[in-house]
């Protein structure tokens, strides 16, 4: 794990309707002139409704349950799983 503090964004200040927007270079450089950019991986309004879906299957759904029915069948199926998630995880850059 990184020793490194995570950046916090902010989400963007709206402008009125009002007023006309101006491409920025980032807008051009994207092709899509007039479009908002915002920052880091993903968008604000994904991870809203991300962040709703996982709460309303938490508050609803059998957990236990689902977990209890993920687990692997037999011993090739453990062991294909385990080598999946080895496979994963030697993709991955901050867990062993």
């Amino acid at each position: 794990m990184s020793s490194q503090k995570p950046r916090i964004l902010q989400p963007q200040q709206q402008q009125p309707e009002d007023q006309e927007q101006q491409p920025s270079a980032s807008d051009q450089a994207q092709g899509t002139p007039g479009a908002k950019q915002e920052m880091g991986e993903g968008s604000y309004e994904g991870t809203r409704e991300y962040n709703k879906r996982t709460a309303d299957y938490l508050k609803k759904a059998d957990v236990e349950a689902d977990a209890e029915a993920a687990k692997p069948r037999s011993e090739q199926e453990a062991r294909e799983m385990q080598r999946a998630e080895d496979e994963g995880r030697s993709h991955s850059k901050g867990e062993d």
